[in-house]
């Protein structure tokens, strides 16, 4: 008989920790959806930011385009030099 008393308590007990159980879980649902909505706006938030930077850059760069530095004497020496250099070894090479 002991055990008769005891079975009617355990299936309470269960009942009441699966209704727990099934409420956790919703509450657990309703945070993750709110993160994953918070997720997609801080996403959307930052794409637009980025792009606004982007097509501001552009503008920028298309207003001001960026002329490339003039080559000093020097460099132009040093690169002659080394093309007189290439042909003469190359020439000797050769033969002629």
């Amino acid at each position: 008989m002991a055990t008769d008393s005891r079975a009617p308590e355990s299936a309470e007990a269960r009942l009441k920790k699966k209704a727990l159980q099934l409420v956790e879980g919703q509450k657990a649902m309703v945070e993750y959806e709110a993160g994953l909505r918070a997720m997609r706006e801080k996403t959307e938030r930052l794409r637009a930011l980025r792009l606004a930077r982007d097509a501001e850059e552009a503008k920028q760069a298309s207003e001001n385009p960026v002329t490339p530095a003039k080559k000093s004497a020097k460099s132009k020496a040093k690169i002659a030099a080394k093309a007189t250099t290439k042909t003469t070894t190359k020439k000797a090479a050769s033969g002629r």
